[in-house]
């Protein structure tokens, strides 16, 4: 039932609950490491990768909620909060903290498991989505610096791949010729121009009145998805 080996912090100080679901999330498949407070959570955290953190509210020192709050600044792992206090405002809490869920004890493993595998299919989703860029028939793989229209791959050069991705990273706002020059060691903007007719001639049914790769003028040229379209 593991999302393809999922790596999940488990931090708790309670020492028989730790042992019990670094057992039962194991013999689901999950890669499991444990900590008994935040400062072991911290130390853990600077070392490994993890998918998805599962985190006790009440802790001697810093509370679950104090280490939340940290790591939705510098963190990017989805959040599971515990915790023995059921109130509508303890939940309110961890969820506008940054927390994904919230699980009052004691609760049911199967429960867990279930709420785990929906966090984590729902993170795998807006990764996938985030890495995929749509515009009419075609798909930009930003991942892997492919070009797709329906089933048929277009050849791109490194340039035109490298001028498309940070077009795609800022969908829907204008990016400036000086910071596209950049991409091709600082080359002048006379040069941009000449990749993004050749881009255009790749993606646009007219070059002269492109529908995707728009020139903004005094400000660069912005690339208008599915998503975002003006």
């Amino acid at each position: 039932m593991a999302e393809s080996k999922a790596h999940i912090l488990v931090v708790d100080d309670d020492d028989r609950l730790r042992a019990l679901l670094k057992k039962f999330l194991r013999e689901q498949g999950f890669m499991v490491t444990a900590a008994a407070d935040a400062d072991e959570a911290r130390r853990k955290l600077a070392w490994f990768a993890f998918d998805l953190i599962v985190l006790d509210v009440m802790m001697p020192g810093e509370s679950g909620f104090d280490l939340l709050a940290s790591l939705t600044k510098e963190q990017r792992e989805s959040v599971l909060m515990l915790s023995a206090m059921g109130e509508a405002e303890d939940r309110i809490k961890g969820l506008e903290t940054g927390a994904e869920d919230y699980m009052v004890k004691p609760f049911e493993p199967k429960e867990l498991i279930l709420r785990i595998a929906t966090i984590l299919r729902r993170r795998t989703a807006q990764s996938d989505k985030a890495k995929i860029v749509a515009f009419g028939d075609y798909r930009f793989d930003m991942s892997a610096c492919q070009l797709k229209r329906d089933a048929e791959n277009i050849y791109l050069t490194s340039s035109e791949v490298a001028i498309l991705k940070l077009l795609a990273e800022n969908t829907g706002k204008p990016v400036s010729r000086e910071e596209l020059s950049k991409l091709m060691g600082g080359g002048n903007e006379r040069t941009v121009d000449v990749q993004i007719t050749r881009l255009r001639k790749k993606i646009e049914e007219s070059e002269g009145k492109p529908v995707y790769l728009q020139t903004v003028r005094g400000s660069g040229y912005v690339l208008y998805t599915d998503a975002g379209a003006p």
